[in-house]
């Protein structure tokens, strides 16, 4: 979140600089500060006002991937998924902190093996939310070798957003996010969401996966037909 977004977010709620400042417990002028870029959103107060000026789950702030903290699972990205509102697990939702979803969904693409459900659910996320940072989530995909599995992802959801006109809005933004994925694609194969297979059911999965799995060098089955909310 930076001063701008803030600046116009409190605007649009018709909140003064003293009310919310009052709110977050900080200073008017530390509040200003942060508006007018001199002073950085820390993530606390980022959560903090998301909450209070009801900003979308994308300008939540995204933290340090997981390779630094504790080994995350397939029952931490369910229980985010319910956060975000993924239909499929509303049953699920229990009280907590939201993540942001870049943060949910490059998380999600991290984890091996992941159930299939939670497959399923990742595209969702690109097609429920908007704004993101288009540059920001192909450099973090960059750093953890995760383009190859995101663009099928972006994929799967503009073939979603081109034959549902419910999400039919999504579709040039997600049209420039595969574009920008294309000139990182990675030439070595890799499976997704299967774990590790033994050869013969890699060499089924070779034959059985769709062109864009095989065009983003992806062991896997997985087709548009298969998503819960495609139609």
């Amino acid at each position: 979140m930076d001063g701008a977004a803030l600046n116009a977010a409190r605007e649009k709620a018709e909140c003064t600089q003293v009310q919310l400042a009052r709110k977050l417990g900080v200073t008017q002028a530390y509040l200003s500060l942060m508006e007018s870029g001199k002073r950085r959103v820390p993530p606390r107060l980022a959560r903090m006002l998301t909450r209070l000026l009801h900003l979308p789950p994308t300008m939540l702030p995204v933290t340090t991937p997981s390779t630094s903290r504790k080994r995350l699972t397939n029952d931490w990205l369910a229980a985010q998924l319910a956060r975000l509102g993924y239909p499929g697990f509303a049953y699920q939702r229990r009280p907590g902190p939201m993540q942001s979803p870049v943060e949910v969904l490059l998380e999600g693409l991290a984890l091996d093996p992941l159930e299939a459900r939670l497959v399923e659910a990742l595209p969702w996320m690109l097609l429920r939310y908007e704004g993101f940072d288009v540059q920001r989530l192909v450099t973090d995909a960059k750093a953890r070798d995760l383009q190859n599995r995101l663009g099928f992802v972006v994929t799967l959801a503009r073939n979603v957003a081109e034959r549902n006109g419910r999400f039919e809005p999504r579709v040039p933004e997600l049209r420039l996010l595969e574009a920008a994925l294309q000139p990182s694609r990675l030439a070595r194969e890799e499976t997704f969401g299967e774990g590790h297979p033994s050869e013969q059911m890699r060499e089924w999965l070779r034959e059985a996966r769709t062109d864009a799995a095989r065009h983003w060098n992806l062991l896997t089955d997985l087709k548009v037909e298969h998503l819960p909310y495609a139609n």
